[in-house]
């Protein structure tokens, strides 16, 4: 089967492209000392992720047991999900994860430190990260009290291992907390044995602004247009990208390609909109500013030459995790050259 002939809208995956990516990833991590610990939600592939440690990583983080059972089913071992789980269900099915392999998770309250518990005490020790927040304003404790309050609750709680600190994303400001918190916890006995950060954006800078011990990186894998506008990456390392088909021009300064927003996610640049929600590489000028379900309205005004209806084009997605996960499979290649489809295994598993 040749590439061109593939239906569209398909995902296609260099898998050149990825290689490199990953190899530069694990170098970094390994030059400045850091264990890399890489995100599947970007991929959600376990061949991927297998691959991902064959090349150095310490083990995968998960942000849903959903994502954890299908890796450890794979044959995945030491997982990390760096997000609170609560209540009954979800310590059930995190103590039978724990029977198979080593786990870890973050916690940011006493309400996920109890359910980390009692799978303990239906599985194997679970070792916990205390998340701490650095201005991003989604989970983790708020303040130097309340970690170091935490902390000691996990080392009490029988079946539980304090395993340290997370943070996401790394920033100068983790640095400043991690300055005044960590002398905190080496008064209390409760030095981290891992200090674990995420985010691809300023990943290769980890090193200059906090004492990471560990990196949490998913994007960095596919790459996409939000990491080439943040200088993470070169349009060149973007290893993702949907092949898509003109299928009208219904004025001249408009195309519709056959993938609206159940092709793409609604992610939008920083910028904001008017960027639109894709890259065009053959086509820089080309802006995909709206979608239905399944089409996509393009404006080329910004273009000299114009696709024709039947055309195939390439766009590389704004934000490629949630577009990773709306498909069911991807398309691979090397060396330019179809090679076969991959099932996207843990796509969906949002529980």
């Amino acid at each position: 089967m040749d590439l061109a002939t593939l239906e569209t809208p398909v995902p296609v995956v260099d898998l050149d492209i990825v290689e490199a990516n990953l190899k530069r990833m694990q170098a970094y991590c390994d030059a400045h000392g850091i264990a890399l610990r890489p995100h599947i939600k970007t991929h959600k592939i376990p061949r991927l992720a297998l691959h991902q440690v064959e090349l150095g990583a310490r083990g995968i983080t998960c942000q849903k047991l959903g994502e954890a059972e299908v890796m450890a089913a794979a044959g995945l071992d030491d997982i990390l999900i760096s997000y609170p789980l609560l209540g009954a269900g979800k310590a059930e099915r995190l103590a039978a994860l724990s029977r198979r392999v080593r786990m870890r998770v973050s916690v940011d309250n006493p309400v996920a430190v109890a359910t980390a518990a009692e799978a303990a005490r239906q599985g194997a020790e679970i070792g916990l990260l205390v998340e701490f927040d650095s201005g991003n304003g989604r989970t983790g404790v708020t303040s130097i009290d309340g970690v170091v309050e935490l902390a000691r609750r996990i080392r009490e709680t029988p079946g539980l291992r304090y395993d340290g600190l997370m943070n996401y994303p790394v920033s100068p400001r983790t640095g400043e907390i991690l300055r005044e918190l960590l002398p905190r916890l080496k008064a209390e006995g409760l030095e981290p044995a891992i200090i674990s950060g995420g985010g691809t954006p300023n990943a290769f800078r980890t090193h200059e602004m906090a004492p990471v011990t560990e990196l949490r990186v998913g994007t960095y894998i596919y790459n996409d247009r939000m990491q080439v506008a943040a200088g993470h990456a070169g349009w060149e390392d973007c290893a993702f990208a949907l092949h898509v088909t003109v299928i009208s021009r219904p004025e001249p300064h408009r195309a519709i390609i056959d993938a609206g927003s159940k092709t793409f996610a609604a992610d939008i640049m920083p910028a904001g909109p008017q960027e639109g929600h894709g890259y065009f590489p053959d086509y820089p000028g080309a802006r995909l500013e709206k979608m239905s379900e399944e089409h996509g309205m393009v404006d080329l005004s910004g273009c000299d030459r114009k696709p024709e209806i039947g055309q195939r084009l390439r766009v590389i997605p704004n934000h490629v995790c949630p577009v990773s996960n709306l498909h069911d499979r991807i398309a691979v290649t090397r060396g330019g050259a179809f090679q076969e489809f991959w099932d996207v295994a843990a796509r969906g598993r949002s529980q």
